[in-house]
């Protein structure tokens, strides 16, 4: 199935790739950009065929463009939503535009006579705020918004995704709509102004830290990510699913990392720490490092998932989470990102 479908966040990473696969299967693509400024730089680095490619403004806190964006589509992946890159002072600098940029593109889609609309949300709308020995979780989850340490980040995507559900069940109308809920999302690059999540293998490759904190994360491939948005557009029988995007047992420790980058890029690993750093010193790290701050609750914890409803439903079939490791080391260091 093939059709016009718009691509809200169409500058982002996860979008980029999402954009060349629904092109490369026929689809012709609308995206939107903030500023039209980025068109040129954004077509450059995707390197698609250009008349299945156009691009409009749009942002979140506006309703300026939106309809003119949403004009002749049958389908939407709503991908734009702040991601902060440093601690913010008020968390509703990312809770409003979130939520209320969500509500706005499924408004703009219900009226355009839009058919599905397929929502990036997160594993962080899962994981959060969950009582202590919770280490097993499901699309059944939701994160607490309520509970103490719970980030800017993880209420963001929460609160947007419940009050898009909330939406669609009482103004949708004949309206479908879907969630991925991705977890922490690597690959190859685009282009050097690559995702922040990428950071994390930087870092380690680099050797950043000279050891590692106690912190897991649960992986993904950006190019698996893509691929399960495009099948979430056009699978019948799925409306108000959801669907979290991880590797099969891909929840990996920083330490687990490290091991994979010295087995598989041994040339490339001199850098890469071996031990692991003591919680109680990054507990006194917190005290003067705001961002270190905000790992500390995250210390040993364990948030386990697997990708099984989403290949038992869509037939998707995610890649290893080391694959994806190195293939983003490779990236990096081909790119000249990370100096090894």
């Amino acid at each position: 199935m093939a059709g016009v479908v718009l691509v809200t966040g169409g500058s982002g990473y996860i979008a980029g790739f999402t954009i060349r696969q629904l092109i490369e299967q026929g689809w012709t693509v609308r995206a939107t950009i903030r500023s039209l400024n980025r068109e040129a730089e954004v077509r450059d680095w995707l390197n698609v065929a250009n008349d299945r490619l156009s691009f409009f403004a749009a942002d979140l806190t506006s309703d300026a463009g939106w309809a003119e964006a949403m004009t002749a589509c049958h389908h939407v992946v709503h991908m734009a939503s702040p991601v902060p890159l440093h601690n913010v002072k008020d968390e509703n600098e990312v809770i409003i535009p979130a939520r209320d940029g969500a509500l706005r593109a499924l408004r703009f889609a219900r009226d355009a006579g839009v058919t599905r609309l397929v929502m990036t949300s997160s594993v962080a709308a899962i994981f959060h705020g969950r009582a202590k020995g919770k280490d097993t979780f499901t699309e059944a989850d939701w994160t607490d918004v309520t509970a103490a340490g719970v980030s800017a980040y993880a209420k963001s995507k929460t609160i947007a995704e419940r009050a898009a559900r909330d939406w669609v069940a009482a103004e949708g109308g004949s309206l479908e709509f879907v969630t991925v809920n991705p977890g922490l999302v690597l690959g190859p690059l685009l282009g050097t102004d690559f995702s922040p999540s990428l950071e994390v293998v930087k870092r380690v490759l680099e050797g950043a830290y000279p050891a590692l904190p106690d912190l897991g994360l649960n992986l993904v491939d950006v190019r698996d990510v893509a691929d399960l948005h495009v099948r979430a557009l056009s699978a019948p029988d799925i409306s108000g699913e959801r669907f979290m995007a991880v590797a099969p047992h891909g929840f990996l420790r920083l330490i687990e990392i490290a091991a994979i980058l010295r087995e598989r890029l041994p040339a490339h690993a001199g850098k890469v720490p071996k031990r692991r750093m003591p919680n109680w010193v990054m507990r006194i790290v917190a005290l003067f490092d705001p961002a270190v701050r905000q790992l500390v609750g995250e210390l040993g914890k364990v948030r386990r998932a697997e990708p099984t409803h989403a290949m038992e439903k869509l037939g998707w079939r995610p890649r290893p989470a080391a694959d994806s490791v190195v293939d983003t080391a490779k990236s990096l260091i081909a790119m000249g990102v990370s100096k090894v």
